[in-house]
């Protein structure tokens, strides 16, 4: 079968298989399936595939997590995760990497990064489909997805037939990459239940007025501990052009409600230590950020002028409460928070209750990981159990 990316030569358009997407989950999907003996397409409608893999981590993809497990999951149902992420574990992923002779490092929090590109990652999955017999069409646009005995695809390149359909589309998120719904419509076209969706690990933004308060102090980063509900995360917070990003604060964003305030502790496990003087803003500022200890001051303390009571200066401190305008959208999230019902799928083998032969793998599905390698996890695991199943 040929396998040449952006291309459909050979007559027979017949797989075990069709992948409709070509990021992270659909293509592992493939190679995974293919190493069972099934034989899978990719379609994929952008120019090539994994377009998302290398601007992750900073172009280094963080692509797995060695402390992964549900507790690192949202989701309507916490334990739906459980049994995929089991079964294919980070060792098993960091094995192929090490067989591709991939450099890596830990870098922090169990983070996995390649030392190089996350152009390796690709390369492996692309090798990996290849070597297993799949092909990978790329600029490929789906106009029809139709089911009688097989599933059957129009595309701009011709129809496939295959047993089995798997929606590896992607979320949302970073819409000029190429991100649309058409996953989700699709899903729903075969009577699927949706949990609405949000931009995920997303920088927050600030109203006017709080944008004129803190943000000339762009660039201005700092540990915290920022809170929602029952939520923390401690991390590095940082001050932008319009809000707040560094990770406790995307961390935290998957977890907002929109409407209540986050908290943020401004020192983490420490107090605030004053001289008894008006020394006391020379103080702060040997604990936190100079400039925005000066100004962090002038917001709640400017009537102070000789004293500042140490109880009620602590107390601020722990629990400076800010509430966002919104967030920066899709178009900065790194996930869609919600998506295809896990109600309506198989946890063993993401597969469909009520459609035999349809799946839905990775960020389509409703389950969203924290920062950090956890959402390139749950794109491995729910492709690999998807393809023990097809």
């Amino acid at each position: 079968m040929n396998t040449q990316e952006g291309t459909c030569l050979s007559p027979v358009r017949q797989f075990d298989a069709i992948i409709l997407g070509g990021g992270a989950a659909g293509l592992f999907c493939a190679a995974s399936a293919g190493g069972l003996g099934r034989r899978a397409v990719v379609l994929e409608a952008g120019p090539e595939p994994g377009r998302k893999i290398l601007i992750s981590g900073g172009g280094r993809c963080n692509f797995t997590n060695l402390h992964t497990g549900p507790e690192n999951f949202l989701s309507a149902n916490p334990h739906y995760a459980r049994s995929a992420l089991a079964r294919y574990t980070p060792a098993d992923f960091l094995e192929l990497v090490r067989r591709h002779r991939i450099a890596w490092h830990e870098k922090k929090l169990g983070q996995l990064f390649c030392d190089n590109s996350a152009r390796e990652i690709v390369d492996m999955l692309v090798s990996e489909v290849r070597e297993t017999g799949g092909q990978i069409v790329t600029g490929c646009r789906i106009e029809s997805v139709t089911r009688t005995t097989d599933y059957e695809v129009r595309t701009s390149q011709g129809e496939f037939r295959a047993p089995a359909l798997v929606i590896a589309t992607g979320g949302l998120s970073i819409p000029k990459m190429g991100a649309t719904s058409f996953g989700y419509d699709l899903a729903r076209q075969f009577g699927l239940r949706m949990e609405p969706t949000r931009p995920a690990l997303v920088p927050l933004v600030f109203s006017d007025a709080m944008r004129q308060t803190w943000c000339d102090l762009a660039g201005v980063a700092m540990e915290t501990r920022a809170t929602f509900g029952k939520r923390s995360f401690e991390e590095r917070m940082l001050i932008t052009h319009r809000g707040l990003s560094g990770p406790a604060v995307l961390q935290i964003s998957s977890y907002w409600d929109g409407l209540k305030p986050v908290v943020f502790d401004l020192l983490p496990g420490g107090s605030v230590e004053l001289p008894g003087n008006r020394a006391w803003r020379t103080s702060l500022a040997t604990q936190l950020p100079k400039r925005f200890a000066e100004r962090w001051l002038d917001v709640h303390f400017a009537a102070a002028r000789k004293q500042v009571n140490a109880a009620v200066l602590d107390e601020g401190l722990h629990q400076w409460e800010i509430t966002p305008a919104g967030t920066e959208g899709y178009a900065k999230a790194e996930v869609t928070a919600g998506g295809v019902s896990t109600d309506d799928l198989s946890s063993r083998t993401m597969e469909a209750r009520e459609v035999p032969g349809l799946f839905c793998i990775g960020e389509v599905v409703d389950v969203t990981g924290h920062l950090g390698g956890f959402n390139f996890q749950w794109a491995w695991a729910s492709a690999w159990a998807c393809s023990q199943a097809l």
